[in-house]
């Protein structure tokens, strides 16, 4: 069969087998986690984990500092630090308004980042600086010097330079629109590319569900990521983010981690939006995280849960380089959790600073939430594949990845502060090996990320209150993954999209393919959706307006199948045949609410006379407080309309339309309705 010739099949018939399920010990614990081998979220980058810099921090280049980063598999290091970024100049190393520490200046940071092995992640200063500048800043580093200095971040958060009302960040435009900061992204970009056309470069974009996601300034026509996408989709080729969820306790923070996969799926939704085809090539790179960006508990356990937590979530929705806030950043309030000291300090190292009469330990102490970054160092290296994992119980959570030698390695995370939680492993689509495996452990007592091998068995394990623990379990010979003898298929990508049919296509893979298997996630399962001898597939039968990610494994001669592909997430359309048509447009937002306008037309030959309108929302946060021109019911997810009084007929062949909008709330993420039902026919949505 040619790759033209795909076999496609229906997810309801599935005549092919899906991987080998071994079988379940009798479950012992009281929490069950599953990891299914077969089912791929990405690779991890080589700049996957990062760590911000900052030029007031005399301590950024101790050596200790790089022994301590390359110890917990810091890969990224960005610089010269925050909201300084936009008021500092690189050639002499200032900072008017601001301090600059001695030994701070560009050449003495790469020293340290060379000392890592990690890449920098390198701020151009938007606020008072110029293209000029920027480039001659790339001429230093790439040129004359030849750092290979890669990344390049254009400005730091310029949406805080007061155009929504609160400003922090140093803007010196005249003009401070999304339209100002997007004609200067492009000039930026082209002048830094003339002197070195390797570099990549970012855009600053706010994170969707979080101020001032969705809010529209006087006299702009969008919200700042759709202006900026609009423009600089071609431009650019990563975009930035930070998220601090700013939830409360540590607790809330662990809490909030759930809307982050939703909040990386908007951002891809909109790179996906503006860039087309192009989309592949722009990551997602969250340049700043951590619980809070104001005062909080930073330094005791729950937030070196919440490090892990959060970086290794974005990890697995997409983002190439995850960067905590901040290496040293000095103490804050000072206060008590769970019987720990918490200096209010959010670098991950000890300032050695005071905060009143109470210090914190020496210089370079490691914090909990270095510990947690650590865990996730120790969880995988570059190239290792992240895969699918779940675990039954809300206080517990795992991580897991399929290493380059075909170990499997778990995090797993208890998040109750007082209970011990006992744990049984699951695997699907891979055998674990009789030994025991090797065991690192963050827990009460432990001095730092210590070996605890010995405890735990390979589906099996105790977890104590407010701790990590990495297990890594070698596959039984023969079985698995590494027993293939082909190669993981190339990245796959949809040729096309319709409204129940995909078509999908993939580079193949080394050795003597037996066949290309496509299959869906669906959590910790998977399902066979198509089979090919060549390197496309046509899937059919999908619902309109629904959301999919697939993976494509290679199956050898002897029936092993081989890892699996980075996923490939999309959603279909919806009938552009309809007898009805929906036009759902957000009009203004503020973060944790929007206003919404919809417009309703038939199409269709026959008259309407009373209409209902159904959809759900994609999220859990999101609802319906008021409307106008109709009367709106919720139950759940699930939004009924129905037509007002003097809105009931909408006459045949679009003679006219009804307009009708509600002001609704977003607990995280606000992302459009995919599929409108009218009278129950499913509409096409204009969005």
């Amino acid at each position: 069969m040619t790759a033209s010739a795909a076999l496609a099949v229906v997810a309801a018939a599935l005549p092919l087998s899906t991987p080998a399920v071994a079988a379940d010990p009798a479950a012992t614990g009281d929490t069950t986690v599953t990891v299914n081998a077969s089912a791929g979220l990405g690779t991890v980058s080589s700049t996957a984990l990062g760590a911000n810099t900052a030029i007031w921090d005399a301590n950024m280049n101790d050596p200790q500092v790089t022994s301590l980063y390359r110890a917990a598999g810091i890969g990224a290091l960005r610089y010269p630090g925050g909201s300084y970024s936009d008021i500092y100049h690189w050639v002499d190393n200032t900072a008017p308004g601001g301090y600059v520490a001695p030994g701070t200046d560009f050449d003495a940071f790469m020293g340290t980042a060379k000392a890592t092995g990690a890449q920098p992640i390198l701020i151009a200063n938007y606020g008072s600086g110029t293209a000029q500048e920027a480039a001659d800043w790339v001429r230093y580093a790439n040129v004359t010097k030849g750092y290979g200095a890669k990344y390049w971040e254009i400005g730091n958060e310029i949406y805080g330079n007061g155009v929504y009302g609160s400003g922090w960040e140093t803007d010196d435009h005249a003009d401070k629109t999304p339209d100002q900061y997007a004609r200067e992204v492009k000039a930026y970009a082209a002048a830094m590319k003339a002197v070195d056309p390797t570099v990549k470069i970012g855009a600053v974009l706010t994170m969707p569900g979080n101020w001032p996601d969705g809010s529209v300034a006087a006299g702009d026509a969008a919200d700042w990521n759709h202006t900026v996408l609009a423009a600089v989709a071609h431009d650019v080729d990563f975009v930035s983010v930070h998220w601090y969820p700013n939830a409360g306790n540590g607790d809330q923070a662990l809490a909030a981690v759930q809307q982050l996969p939703g909040e990386l799926r908007e951002v891809r939704n909109l790179v996906n939006q503006y860039a087309g085809a192009g989309s592949a090539g722009i990551g997602i790179a969250m340049t700043e995280v951590n619980s809070n960006s104001g005062g909080g508990a930073f330094t005791s356990r729950p937030n070196g849960l919440f490090a892990a937590e959060a970086m290794s979530t974005a990890l697995e929705n997409g983002v190439f380089s995850v960067d905590w806030w901040d290496t040293h950043n000095g103490a804050g309030a000072v206060t008590t959790v769970g019987g720990e000291t918490d200096y209010g300090d959010m670098g991950m190292l000890s300032s050695g600073s005071c905060s009143g009469s109470v210090c914190e330990p020496a210089v370079n102490t490691p914090f909990a939430p270095y510990y947690g970054i650590k865990a996730l160092g120790a969880l995988s290296d570059p190239g290792d594949t992240m895969l699918a994992s779940a675990a039954s119980g809300s206080e517990v959570s795992s991580h897991a990845v399929l290493r380059a030698n075909g170990d499997l390695s778990v995090l797993l995370l208890n998040k109750s502060s007082s209970a011990v939680h006992t744990v049984d492993l699951r695997y699907l689509g891979f055998t674990a090996d009789a030994p025991a495996p090797s065991v690192q452990r963050w827990a009460p007592g432990d001095d730092g990320l210590v070996d605890a091998t010995g405890t735990a068995t390979a589906s099996s394990a105790t977890l104590a209150p407010y701790s990590l623990t990495v297990l890594t379990v070698h596959p039984k010979s023969g079985t698995g993954s590494s027993a293939a003898t082909v190669g993981t298929p190339g990245t796959p990508q949809t040729t096309s999209v319709g409204a129940d049919t995909v078509a999908l296509s993939w580079p193949a893979t080394s050795g003597s393919v037996d066949r290309y298997e496509v299959y869906e996630q669906l959590g910790t399962t998977i399902q066979l959706l198509g089979s090919s001898t060549g390197t496309s597939a046509t899937l059919h039968n999908l619902p309109p307006g629904s959301r999919h990610t697939v993976n494509v494994l290679a199956r050898d001669q002897a029936g092993h199948l081989s890892r699996p592909s980075v996923p490939l997430t999309f959603t279909t359309g919806t009938p552009a045949d309809s007898t009805c048509s929906v036009s759902y447009q957000v009009t203004t937002g503020w973060g944790n609410g929007f206003v919404s306008n919809v417009v309703v037309s038939n199409l269709g030959p026959a008259d309407i006379n009373g209409w209902t309108l159904d959809f759900d929302w994609p999220s859990t946060g999101q609802s319906v407080g008021s409307w106008w021109n109709a009367d709106i019911t919720s139950s759940g997810q699930h939004v009924r309309v129905t037509n007002g009084e003097s809105n009931a007929r909408l006459a045949p062949n679009g003679g006219n339309s009804v307009n009708f909008g509600f002001v609704g709330g977003n607990n995280g993420v606000n992302p459009s309705p995919t599929v409108f039902r009218l009278n129950g026919t499913v509409c096409r949505t204009i969005i």
